[in-house]
């Protein structure tokens, strides 16, 4: 186990007394930042919508436009008797694959709350249908999460522990207008305090290595996390899939992608300046490789964080060990 940050699969153990699993579900949501046929949005999505690994049927190539039809997006019924399908067909994956007992709910593909209360309600209870799960995750944006929404997803706490993963990716409003994010930090912000006013647990995700951005916009955005005092952080490199607006600015030479030790160190850096009280659910993004430009060299998760580890273990350095309160 990794000894110099706050661990998400250490934490789970502490608090559920064994391993738990994630069974991804694709809800059929949209996102309200791309149009109609695909296009648009944040620079880096190739419209794949980071559904997991077991639950593509098939895949091959680049992307531009989402492999979900529009019919698929609208109509409930279908969502509701994929969800029961997706579930089944996951569990019994990590069950095989790890002999997983326990398991989180994560609606993990597009945007979780991009749809009508009412609707939302009816797709979280036919998941909730599915099986008991310790943890209830729902990954969004900051500009769709009315109140109505976070009091409903507020009320699955008597189930389980309730989690929303909120991408933020930059404290820089500069940076989130040059990749198309749609939305302000000031509007992540708001979000983020209203998501821990209302007792839910608050993920945030952020990316290192964003085009124009140094240590100073690192640390900015490290900052705001710890301003809102965010239960946990997904921290990925800089990903380039193929077939992205991001994809073609990489191949006309306009940036370059963090090497692995560049990389390295930046996430030492970011480490070292979070509120040590935070929760590191990720450290590494995992793009398919057939889907991705670059980085290609790159160690895979295992060795990378055993190797950051390492690092910081010479430099006896740890999480928030230059936190300021």
């Amino acid at each position: 186990m990794y000894k110099h940050w706050n661990n998400y699969s250490a934490y789970l153990k502490r608090m559920y007394g064994d391993a738990v699993y994630r069974i991804g579900i694709d809800g059929g949501f949209s996102c309200p930042n791309r149009l109609q046929d695909g296009h648009g949005g944040c620079s880096f999505c190739d419209g794949t919508g980071a559904i997991a690994v077991y639950q593509r049927k098939s895949e091959s190539g680049f992307f531009r436009t989402s492999p979900y039809s529009e019919e698929t997006a609208t109509s409930l019924l279908p969502r509701l008797l994929s969800i029961e399908e997706q579930a089944e067909r996951g569990r019994e994956f990590l069950q095989r694959r790890y002999k997983a007992k326990l398991f989180s709910l994560y609606f993990q593909s597009y945007t979780n709350t991009y749809d009508s209360p009412d609707n939302l309600r009816r797709i979280y209870d036919r998941a909730f249908s599915t099986g008991e799960y310790e943890e209830f995750i729902v990954s969004t944006r900051p500009d769709c999460l009315s109140d109505e929404v976070i009091e409903l997803l507020a009320s699955y706490q008597d189930k389980c522990a309730v989690w929303i993963e909120l991408g933020l990716q930059s404290a820089s409003d500069k940076t989130l207008e040059a990749i198309g994010r749609g939305h302000s930090a000031e509007c992540w912000r708001n979000a983020a305090l209203r998501v821990k006013a209302h007792g839910l647990m608050l993920s945030s995700h952020i990316i290192i290595g964003l085009p124009g951005e140094g240590r100073k916009e690192y640390l900015a955005t490290v900052d705001l996390v710890n301003d809102v005092h965010s239960d946990g952080v997904k921290i990925h490199n800089l990903h380039i899939p193929g077939g992205t607006r991001m994809g073609d600015e990489y191949l006309e030479g306009c940036f370059t992608a963090s090497s692995e030790g560049r990389y390295l160190e930046d996430a030492e850096f970011v480490l070292r300046h979070l509120d040590p009280a935070i929760i590191i659910q990720r450290l590494i993004c995992e793009t398919p490789y057939h889907r991705l430009l670059a980085p290609r060299v790159f160690p895979d998760k295992s060795l990378f964080l055993s190797r950051l580890d390492e690092r910081m273990e010479e430099h006896g350095t740890m999480q928030g060990d230059l936190y300021e309160s």
